[in-house]
C-alpha cells in the first residue's frame, strides 16, 4: 500500500512541476518549441530568450538586470548550472557598493551560448562570454572568457583544452547536419 501511495504522489509532483513549467514559460523574453526548465531555478525571465530544443537542468540560475541571457537552439545544460550577466559598479569613490545604482557600460554585457552546446554539470558563466556554436564546457568550470565553436573547455578559470573534432571531422559533420 505505501508503495502505491508513494508512486502516486511521485506522479502528482512531476505533474506538478510540468504544470509550473507551463504557467512560467511565457515570463521569459522569449522562447522556442521544446523549451524545458526547472521551475523551481531562479530566473530573470525578462533578460531571457531560449530557442528551440532547449533543456535547463534543475537548480538552473540564470540573472541579468540589465543586459540580454541568449540561448541558441539544441541546448542542454546539466544541473545546477548559473549564468550572471552583470555586475556592479566598484569604482566609485565616497560611495558604498551597495548604494550605487549607476552602472557602467562593461558593467553590463550580454551572455551568449550558441546551438548544439553542451554545459556541463555546476558550470558558472559570467557576462560578456560567447560559446560558440557545437561547444561543450566541462562540469564545475568557471567561464571568464568566450569560446570559440567546436571546442571544449574545462577549468578555473576555464581554459579550452581541445576541439571536438579535426577539420575534416568538422566538414563531414556540418555537411551531414546540413550547415555550410
Amino acid at each position: 500500500m505505501l508503495k502505491v501511495l508513494s508512486k502516486l504522489f511521485y506522479l502528482f509532483l512531476k505533474i506538478r512541476r510540468k504544470t509550473k513549467m507551463y504557467l512560467l514559460r511565457p515570463l521569459f523574453k522569449s522562447y522556442g518549441r521544446n523549451f524545458v526548465f526547472d521551475p523551481n531555478g531562479l530566473y530573470s525571465f525578462h533578460t531571457i530568450q531560449v530557442g528551440n530544443d532547449v533543456y535547463l537542468g534543475p537548480g538552473a540560475t540564470l540573472s541579468a538586470s540589465e543586459s540580454q541571457i541568449i540561448l541558441g537552439n539544441k541546448i542542454m545544460f546539466g544541473p545546477n548550472v548559473t549564468i550572471m550577466g552583470g555586475d556592479h559598479n566598484a569604482s566609485q569613490l565616497g560611495q558604498y557598493m551597495y548604494d550605487v545604482k549607476e552602472k557602467l557600460p562593461e558593467n553590463d554585457l550580454p551572455v551568449i551560448i550558441e546551438d548544439d552546446v553542451w554545459i556541463g554539470t555546476g558550470v558558472i558563466i559570467l557576462k560578456g562570454v560567447t560559446i560558440g556554436t557545437g561547444s561543450i564546457v566541462g562540469a564545475g568550470s568557471v567561464v571568464t572568457k568566450s569560446c570559440p565553436p567546436y571546442s571544449i573547455m574545462v577549468g578555473v578559470p576555464a581554459k579550452v583544452v581541445k576541439k571536438r573534432f579535426s577539420e575534416h571531422e568538422l566538414i563531414v559533420h556540418k555537411k551531414r547536419l546540413g550547415i555550410s
